[in-house]
Order: structure tokens, then sequence, then C-alpha cells
């Protein structure tokens, strides 16, 4: 598990970032905003811990910033108890709100239900940077933004999603997608994929071409 501490006071940062280490987590951080959309954006975290009141980018601007580009959960910590406060995280999609002064102890306890909430839902989900399948859904968003797949389109690439980075054939991708033997051309998987690609955008390059057998999802 991996997570992001944001917050402009460098003592809270490390006091945070000690006991989630005590806890297992790997952390980054950052002491502002603007710095946090960009190490989400570069990054995977399982979760975000984002003040309020900081400098370059407020953690409202931030939080919205950051779930248009990733889906991943935020805990806000901030000193402001404002109830208003409270419910315009929650609108932006917050997992969890904590007040300071905190204990550190409860904050853990915080990270890691919100973690083995997000797990949970993992099995319907694939988070790929910015690219978002989800499968319950039947969705795909790239950056935040809905992409418009053929149903064909869509079953190919959740298949090839729950089993990346391994090497399909033609004839597996038929059979599992299509529910077809293989006797078709090799059109049919490769207009796909490629109309798939070009539907991916800056994310087509997860779809690899596997020489004289057929593509993989890699990661």
């Amino acid at each position: 598990m991996k997570i992001l501490i944001v917050d402009d006071e460098t003592k809270i940062r490390e006091v945070v970032s000690e006991y989630a280490k005590a806890s297992g987590y790997e952390c980054d951080q950052a002491s502002n905003g603007k710095d946090a959309v960009e190490l989400v954006t570069e990054n995977n975290y399982d979760c975000v811990i984002l003040d309020i009141m900081m400098p370059e980018l407020d953690g409202f601007s931030a939080c919205k910033k950051i779930k248009a580009v990733k889906d991943v959960p935020v805990i806000m910590l901030s000193a402001r108890t404002e109830e208003d406060d409270k419910l315009f995280s929650f609108d932006l999609g917050v997992d969890d709100y904590v007040t300071k002064p905190f204990s550190p102890k409860e904050l853990m306890a915080r990270i890691r239900v919100v973690c083995e909430r997000n797990s949970a839902h993992s099995s319907d989900r694939y988070v790929f940077d910015g690219l978002v399948i989800d499968v319950a859904g039947r969705t795909v968003t790239i950056d935040g933004e809905k992409v418009t797949l053929t149903p064909k389109e869509l079953d190919l690439l959740i298949y090839m999603a729950e089993n990346k980075n391994i090497a399909l054939g033609r004839d597996k991708l038929l059979s599992s997608v299509w529910q077809m033997d293989y006797y078709e051309d090799d059109r049919t998987i490769d207009t796909h994929i490629k109309m798939l690609r070009k539907d991916l955008g800056r994310y087509a390059d997860h779809i690899v071409t596997v020489r004289g057998m057929g593509y993989k999802f890699e990661v």
C-alpha cells in the first residue's frame, strides 16, 4: 500500500508519515495542492491524505483535480470543523474527513478502512493510471472523461484487463470474447484491436502486439 500525505505543515506530514510507515505503508509527501495533483498524475496511490488550507492550490480544488485524474480514495485532514466544509468535501467525493487535532492511531485506522473498502470493489473495476474500466457499470473513463466503446470493444478490453500481462492468441480471444471457434480470419480481432487502440488514446500502448500469436494488455 502506498499513500500520499499532503499538508503545508512539515511537522504534520512527518508525524503522519512516521505512523504510516510503522503501519506498513509506503509514503510520499507534498506541501501544496499543485504538487499533489502532479504526484497523483505520475504515480499510483492507495489513498491520499489531503489538507484544505494550502498554498498554490487549496485542498478542495486539489481534490477535484485528483478525482478527475485518478479514482483514488481521499481523506481530508483539516482544522476546519464547519459542517458546510465537511458536506462540500463529501460532495467532491472524499471518503472520510478528519479534523485537527487528530489521533495518528485513529487516522491509521481510517486509512486502513478506506483502503480495504476500495480494495473490496477492485474486482469490479480496473484502474491503470488515468484509465478506469468499470466492469459492473460497463463504462470506461480516460482521465475522468467517459469514452464510448462498442459492446464488443468493451468485452475485449475487459477480458484483456482481467488477463493483464498474459499473451493471448487470436483463437483464445475469439473463443472467449466472441464465443466462436477460430475459423474466422485474423481481421476480426485485428480490426477491433485497431479500433480499441484509437479509442484509448494515450493509453493505447497498454495493448501490445505479440508477434505471431496475438495481443496482451501490458501493465
